[in-house]
């Protein structure tokens, strides 16, 4: 679908993708924030010195992985009803696989960024491998999406798998505009557990750091089970949800 006709859908949805205002005591999206590289060309302390403009108990809601069937739908799900907008770092093969997937993120508002096109740990391999595979992804997310892949990417953030970077990588992204996104903290739903018990980590974790970046991964069903409590526990707790788009991005 051309990335035009994609822009006409966003801008003919309502408060949510259903047609319908966001329901009473939705959770919803506070603000949107634009991140430019050249201000901010990595953030994440967890890997970086530095993270986004976040004011306390503002977080970003971050999933990577996807799209893949099943669980991304009921995280999609969970997120329109709560009208929460977040960011999806896709891998271009599933992106490939999935496209139509990948395009309901899109147009539901959602910034769609990339996290290479298979997942290999690019510090295993020589810089322009790793740069290849970074571009692979950009190129296949962007054909997904809009039917043609540019450089740079639509979307011009990128997470590492892993969060294997490397001082080269990081240098040739910055100069190309990329930003670069670690996290604050995760839920470590890489490790199978119980929806109720990822959900009293997370928690702890967000009252520990009081907000940031949030990393979690859409292909795993614990998380999607997990996701609409945990946004209404945001509700409860006093948390706001932070949408970021790139400088210069339409925000929708």
């Amino acid at each position: 679908m051309p990335r035009i006709l994609l822009l006409l859908l966003v801008l003919a949805l309502p408060a949510t993708a259903t047609g319908a205002p966001c329901p009473d005591g939705a959770l919803g999206t506070a603000r949107v924030l634009t991140v430019d590289a050249a201000a901010t060309p990595r953030v994440g302390r967890k890997h970086f010195p530095t993270t986004l403009a976040l004011e306390p108990r503002e977080v970003v809601l971050t999933f990577d992985d996807g799209p893949w069937p099943g669980p991304t739908d009921r995280v999609l799900d969970a997120l329109q009803r709560e009208c929460v907008r977040a960011s999806f770092f896709l891998l271009g093969r599933n992106a490939v696989k999935f496209p139509a997937l990948a395009r309901r993120a899109l147009a539901e508002g959602h910034t769609v960024a990339h996290h290479t096109h298979s997942h290999p740990l690019l510090t295993g391999m020589s810089v322009e491998r790793a740069e290849a595979e970074i571009d692979r992804g950009f190129a296949a997310v962007d054909t997904a999406l809009y039917g043609r892949a540019g450089s740079p990417p639509t979307t011009p953030f990128f997470r590492f798998p892993g969060f294997a970077s490397s001082p080269a990588l990081l240098e040739r992204l910055a100069r190309r505009g990329i930003v670069v996104f670690g996290a604050d903290l995760w839920a470590s739903d890489w490790i199978p557990m119980t929806p109720a018990h990822e959900l009293e980590l997370v928690l702890r974790r967000l009252t520990a750091s009081g907000g940031g970046i949030v990393l979690f991964h859409d292909i795993h069903a614990q998380t999607a089970a997990m996701l609409p409590e945990f946004l209404r526990e945001l509700k409860r707790r006093g948390y706001r949800v932070v949408h970021v788009v790139p400088a210069g991005q339409f925000a929708r």
